[in-house]
């Protein structure tokens, strides 16, 4: 039987309430994306993963997480009232679209939901979590950059094959791509997911570490998870080290 919780170096992540549970998506992008700034935002936060990870690594930042699942938030608050950033870190129930934060975030992070099939599990709240009409991208992506500042940054994880539709329609939205790491399983394997960093004309550069670097436009990283035998690659090893036991 699966644990009902998860155990990272600072916090633990208990989510056995929860219709999503810690995943190698999750940890990804909280690893991965840009936290830079003051005002942090994760959307769909679930069991608080992604904004615990952000405070881990921004030690400066207030960090929101908002979610439509009522069972996610309430475990999400548990998590968060037991972790060391309990005093930096708030979720609420929230539908994204109908969001009206006091300020605009300097950075957003968000693993949305991907399912499109018409043809889905039957679990009600596991379907609210994956299923892409919950959170339809052409509606997400507009909503983020109204919230976010003018040198802000959005990151998100989706699945490789619609990463060509998801760059147009934040293009739309004047949400230029910065940084892009495609993401394979093993390395003979074609790309799984693709993790995408945007920000509005431009935006900042990141340098990875939360400060701002010298300026980069649309650069592309690739990642390898797994060695041939089954291991943890070197790559990940290093990009998720401070938080993997």
């Amino acid at each position: 039987m699966p644990n009902d919780f998860f155990q990272f170096q600072q916090f633990r992540i208990c989510h056995d309430r929860c219709a999503m549970k810690v995943g190698t998506d999750g940890v990804l992008l909280g690893a991965w994306g840009d936290v830079t700034g003051s005002r942090i935002l994760d959307i769909g936060t679930g069991t608080g993963l992604i904004a615990l990870m952000a405070a881990q690594r921004n030690h400066h930042a207030r960090v929101f997480g908002i979610d439509i699942d009522k069972a996610a938030i309430l475990q999400a608050q548990e998590n968060i009232a037991e972790s060391p950033f309990c005093g930096r870190v708030k979720c609420q129930l929230q539908d994204v679209l109908t969001f009206r934060p006091e300020e605009r975030f300097d950075a957003i992070l968000c693993n949305p939901p991907f399912f499109t099939e018409d043809t889905l599990p039957d679990d009600a709240s596991r379907i609210l979590a994956r299923n892409s009409k919950s959170m339809p991208f052409d509606q997400l992506i507009p909503k983020v950059a109204s919230m976010l500042g003018g040198d802000g940054a959005f990151s998100v994880i989706i699945p490789y094959e619609h990463a060509a539709e998801f760059i147009g329609l934040c293009l739309a939205s004047d949400l230029h791509l910065q940084r892009r790491c495609l993401v394979h399983t093993t390395p003979r394997k074609p790309p799984r997911r693709t993790m995408l960093t945007f920000s509005p004309n431009g935006g900042r550069a990141y340098s990875g570490n939360g400060c701002c670097a010298q300026s980069i436009r649309n650069e592309s990283d690739e990642l390898c998870l797994m060695n041939p035998d089954g291991t943890r690659s070197q790559a990940y090893q290093e990009l998720t080290r401070d938080f993997y036991l």
